[in-house]
């Protein structure tokens, strides 16, 4: 997986301003029938509106017939066997990806540890980050209470550092001594503008340039700092199946 590094430029920024589907061709059919004519699909239309107004009588989920993954909210932890309780994702309401939502982040105690990683090798590193604070969370008889985090603290053209936050429902007290770089502290906490990516990793890229815009047009000053919540488990960067919620934390 490789990244065109849309943080960097997004913080350089930061820095400085602080025709439709084709339709299938109908075959004659033979007599006495005729072929139905092939379903038209519409692409989805993007908007830039934020707080879009939620319909009361619409569900986010699709039908159970047509569903192709679980909900972001019902999806296991980590490596986690089938069964193990749905972890919530911080903010309920599931996101469009047409859309843009101003959300207030909750500050969650959660399970902390730092990294870095170059680009091309970010997913798999990430999946070790959880992975590791999964087992330490075991050793201490702690439970997991939400989805896996990744905070982007330090970007550059080679890689980008991070840290890696699952939340809990409580700190231990006392806390434990550091080990392993494991530590507890909390979640990014307080105003911020979410933006939904649905797709496979290697895609992301596409949605930073949605986010970069849309702050651009909108003359939005935000934190230098990047949040993705994996509301789906990471499996591999081309997985179309990935749901991620991006925060943007606004200053």
């Amino acid at each position: 997986m490789i990244r065109l590094r849309p943080l960097v430029a997004l913080s350089a920024a930061l820095v400085l301003a602080s025709g439709g589907p084709i339709a299938a061709q109908q075959q004659p059919a033979p007599p006495p029938s005729t072929a139905p004519a092939p379903a038209q699909t519409n692409p989805l239309p993007t908007t830039t509106a934020p707080n879009p107004v939620a319909d009361p009588g619409k569900s986010a989920a699709p039908a159970p017939q047509q569903s192709v993954a679980p909900p972001p909210a019902g999806q296991s932890a980590v490596g986690a066997p089938a069964g193990t309780p749905a972890r919530p994702t911080l903010i309920e309401k599931a996101g469009d990806p047409g859309d843009v939502d101003e959300v207030t982040l909750p500050a969650k105690p959660a399970a902390i540890l730092s990294g870095k990683t170059k680009w091309e090798e970010a997913l798999p590193n990430l999946k070790q980050a959880f992975t590791r604070i999964e087992a330490d969370l075991a050793k201490l008889g702690v439970a997991p209470a939400g989805r896996p985090l990744a905070v982007f603290t330090r970007t550059d053209d080679d890689g980008f550092e991070f840290e890696a936050m699952i939340p809990v429902s409580a700190a231990p007290s006392p806390a434990p001594a550091e080990t392993d770089g494991l530590r507890f502290g909390t979640t990014p906490s307080g105003k911020a503008l979410r933006f939904a990516h649905k797709g496979s990793y290697e895609s992301i890229d596409s949605t930073y340039e949605t986010l970069t815009a849309y702050l651009d047009a909108k003359d939005i000053v935000v934190q230098d700092r990047f949040v993705e919540e994996y509301a789906t488990d990471l499996k591999d960067s081309t997985d179309d199946n990935l749901d991620v919620n991006i925060y943007a934390l606004v200053k």
